[in-house]
């Protein structure tokens, strides 16, 4: 019998440095012959492209709040079914750069709708399919922002509702801590980080290399745990 592969997500607000983890990351397991498949949303399926061009590009007409979410909602339905499930079922490790809770986070709480029920029909349509661990960097929106040049639609929402997407996302991280690593995004250089992050996933259940564990307890692969960090039974930051 094959074994399933491993889900590992990476969220955050926009400009934490949350992709540049995620290929780090994949870059690594890479590097050590890891099977594995990184991938992102919106936008990582046919049909996710053309809700990519939707819900980022500028020059999209008003779309409220319920069809933003359904469309990102699409996404993930397909995404999941065409991308995340064959792959988890080949036993990759499959390294996500966002998933559910971004649209519980902005969708939700940053377009101030029903998180509950935003919630309910992202886990209809990914058939409650959810990561082995979230990696959540977290950032004061406005450093996040101030790192990007020219915006999307979403990223030139205005700061209110990335406060709020940040509140959510702390919100989630809260209600089930065990499948969380949250890590302030400016805590250490993006190498820290990335060590502290890869031991957080080899203690999942996975038959890892014993060159990928060596290389986790390397200096250069982050020799502490950056100040403010949690991971399960820690205290997450404010």
């Amino acid at each position: 019998m094959s074994t399933r592969g491993a889900f590992v997500v990476f969220e955050g607000g926009d400009g934490t440095g949350k992709s540049t983890q995620q290929r780090m990351l994949a870059g690594t397991l890479a590097e050590h012959g890891v099977d594995h498949l990184s991938t992102f949303e919106p936008g990582d399926s046919w049909l996710g492209r053309e809700v990519r061009r939707l819900v980022l590009s500028p020059g999209s007409g008003d779309i409220t709040p319920r069809a933003e979410a359904l469309l990102y909602i699409a996404d993930k339905a397909q995404h999941v079914a065409e991308v995340v499930e064959p792959a988890l079922n080949r036993g990759s490790v499959v390294v996500c750069d966002r998933y559910v809770d971004s649209t519980l986070a902005y969708q939700g709480a940053g377009r101030v709708l029903a998180v509950d029920e935003v919630e309910t029909l992202a886990r209809w349509a990914t058939l409650d399919l959810r990561p082995d661990l979230t990696v959540l960097l977290d950032l004061e929106p406005e450093s996040g922002l101030a790192t990007i040049g020219e915006r999307d639609r979403i990223e030139a929402a205005g700061v209110d509702l990335h406060e709020r997407v940040r509140a959510g996302f702390l919100a989630l991280a809260r209600r089930d801590p065990q499948r969380y690593l949250v890590v302030p995004a400016r805590s250490g250089t993006p190498e820290a980080i990335a060590g502290v992050v890869l031991r957080r996933v080899l203690e999942l259940d996975h038959p890892w290399p014993a060159s990928l564990r060596a290389a986790a307890g390397r200096p250069d692969a982050g020799g502490r745990r950056p100040a403010g960090m949690s991971g399960p039974g820690d205290r997450l930051v404010p």
